[in-house]
Order: C-alpha cells, then structure tokens, then sequence
C-alpha cells in the first residue's frame, strides 16, 4: 500500500493490531461482504464512469443504479444478511447507451441471472454465467465487479495485516472458469472496506487493481464514493464516482422484473 492509501486510511479512522482481537477469517470476509454490497435494506446511487484508454483518450458513462436485498435481517453474524438480491441499472448518458437497462437477480447457490436490454434493438439479451467475467459496457470493470462475487466461489486466507489492514488472498474453487490464479484484498480494520484489491494472472503477475479512493458517511454507513479500476495489461482504467447516495428508499419488487427492462421506473431514477 503506498503513501495515498494510508492517507485515505487515516481519513476513515485508524485502527491498531495490538488494540483489535484479530477476527476470524471468516468475520472478515462476511464483514467486508455487507459493507461492500448489502448495506440497508435496498439503496440508489448516480454513477459517472470515466473510461481513460492508453492514449490517454475518455469515454463517458451515466447511469443509476437501484438495488434491494431480499433478507430482512442485517445481522453478520450468522450470516443472515445474506440472500437473494436484485439490482436495476439505467444508463442515461451517453446517447448511445441511453436507456440501456441492466438487472441482475443475485443468486447464492445458483449462477446469477443476468439480462442486458438494448433500446436501439428493442432486444432483452440474457447475459450468461461464462460472460459474467466480461468487460461491463466497455469499461474496466467486469459484469461481475457490479453485483459482486459469491463468497463461495473462492477459498479465503489470512495472509498478513498491518495496523491498517487485514490482507486476504483469495484463490477460485474452480480456477478453469476464471482467468485470474489468485486475488488479494486489503480490507480495513475499522470500516471493514475493501480498499485495494490486486488481481494476479495464471503466471502470477499482477494484472489489474481495484482502489478505493474516497470515503464518505452516509446514512451512518460508511461508503467508497470513488473507486479506480486500472488494467495493467492494457494501460487502461475506469473512474467511479458515486453522488446521490441514499440508503431504505423502500424500492418495490415489481421494478426488477422483465416488464421494467422497456419501462424505466423514472420515480426511482431521478
């Protein structure tokens, strides 16, 4: 972790080893796990994705995302903040993807379903689990990065942690249906967010990295507001910049279902 990090660190409260029990393996993962993807009931969010190419040349990307657990209970513990889950994405800008639609229904012992709905073809195209490790719209991000991965498609180990961090790998249970032979994660001590993560190919070099780079409070959740996405490979990288982030809106089911797919439900969207 470089200077930066740290900084950020400091920002959201610094933690020491010697005053923190280490918490088990498991804790940790599950921890990071609803900090990352199941805070609240459900929750909306404006993104603005920057794509930067290795010429250094951008594409833009504006959408909202909507998202609602089916658990009632945000207890992790026992791990009962974990179920089915649904998320509803539309994209508004620019005009080539405007009311492009992508829904997810977020599944534990299945593969998740994944549908793509594309206005200029009037056409609902089913995103299948071999593709769920693709380019999601062009960026550095993957269809899988939006909705996250089940925790059970990986093994899970401590492998170090300093006064800041607890230091994770994470290697696939099925390494033929990833291309990736490991990745490690830096999880902070006090907020539990996963902070950088760092990908490494079949050959064990690094490729790709995920980097939170700002933090904010909101609704008493504490929650990454921007993130970069670098393809070490290619030379190129992704921005996520989180705004209006807001958590228990009280989003009905029927939202994400096919129908809304041709109907955005603008209330929710604004």
């Amino acid at each position: 972790m470089n200077f930066k990090h740290l900084l950020l660190a400091a920002s959201i409260g610094l933690a020491s080893s010697l005053a923190l029990a280490t918490p088990s393996v498991d804790d940790i993962i599950h921890t990071a796990n609803y900090k990352t993807y199941y805070k609240g009931q459900d929750g909306k969010a404006k993104v603005k994705m920057t794509i930067t190419d290795a010429q250094n040349r951008t594409r833009t990307r504006e959408f909202t995302i909507l998202r609602k657990d089916m658990p009632t209970s945000d207890e992790i513990a026992n791990h009962a903040y974990q179920g089915e889950q649904k998320m509803y994405v539309y994209f508004n800008r620019p005009a080539d993807v405007n009311k492009m639609v992508f829904l997810v229904l977020k599944k534990l012992e299945a593969d998740d379903d994944r549908w793509l709905y594309l206005p200029a073809l009037d056409l609902v195209k089913r995103i299948a689990a071999t593709d769920q490790r693709t380019s999601f719209v062009g960026s550095d991000y993957l269809y899988e990065d939006v909705s996250g991965r089940n925790l059970s498609a990986d093994t899970h180990t401590l492998i170090g942690e300093d006064d800041n961090y607890y230091i994770l790998e994470n290697t696939p249970v099925d390494a033929a249906s990833v291309e990736f032979s490991k990745y490690v994660m830096y999880i902070h001590k006090t907020s539990f967010l996963p902070i950088q993560t760092e990908y490494f190919d079949k050959k064990g070099v690094k490729y790709k990295s995920y980097t939170a780079l700002a933090v904010e409070t909101i609704q008493g959740h504490e929650t990454i507001t921007k993130a970069l996405a670098k393809n070490l490979s290619t030379g190129s990288s992704t921005l996520m910049e989180y705004s209006k982030v807001q958590y228990d809106v009280g989003l009905p089911d029927e939202i994400f279902t096919e129908r809304f797919l041709r109907k955005a439900p603008r209330k929710y969207l604004r």
